[in-house]
């Protein structure tokens, strides 16, 4: 018999972009048992073009109705889901996502997030242009701890030691 390594059909993963969520992702998933999806990486496949691309000709509010609409219809049962950043925007996603399993906010100061993103200059992020990345961060916060059911320190060293923590967590 086929013992679950984890009660959950569904493990998301919340946060601001560069903070781990695809990284930690995969890991998660291999540890638990599960299927991973980026659903950044499904909203590009659905569309056919880069999320930068979509901000740049449509704008970051197309983008985030994009995101809504591919999160709502893909499956997301036996997988732990990297979200984007902005999916904390949609009400309706995010009560599909808590009712699917737990909501795991990765948390991490702006000055470690704006080093890490640092590193890839045409990672686009879902917001208004005038938004300086402390703006958005300060906005966002928030609304990633109004929907995690669990909290976990991006910053405490590797991709795998933050999914053991998540692990932890999950099994607390």
């Amino acid at each position: 018999m086929n013992v679950p390594l984890t009660p959950f059909a569904t493990v998301s993963l919340v946060g601001m972009p560069g903070v781990g969520k695809s990284t930690v992702g995969v890991i998660l998933a291999k540890l638990l048992g599960m299927e991973f999806t980026d659903t950044d990486i499904s909203i590009q496949a659905r569309e056919r073009r880069s999320l930068q691309d979509i901000l740049v000709h449509d704008g970051h509010l197309q983008l985030r109705a994009i995101e809504e609409s591919v999160l709502l219809e893909v499956p997301i049962d036996g997988r732990v889901l990297a979200t984007g950043g902005s999916v904390i925007y949609s009400e309706a996603t995010m009560a599909r996502l808590g009712g699917a399993g737990p909501i795991v906010y990765l948390r991490a100061d702006v000055d470690t997030l704006k080093e890490r993103i640092a590193a890839n200059p045409e990672r686009g992020i879902a917001s208004d242009a005038k938004q300086s990345f402390e703006d958005i961060y300060a906005e966002r916060t928030p609304r990633y701890e109004r929907y995690a059911s669990h909290t976990i320190d991006a910053t405490v060293g590797s991709a795998d030691a933050v999914a053991a923590l998540v692990v932890q967590a999950l099994h607390a």
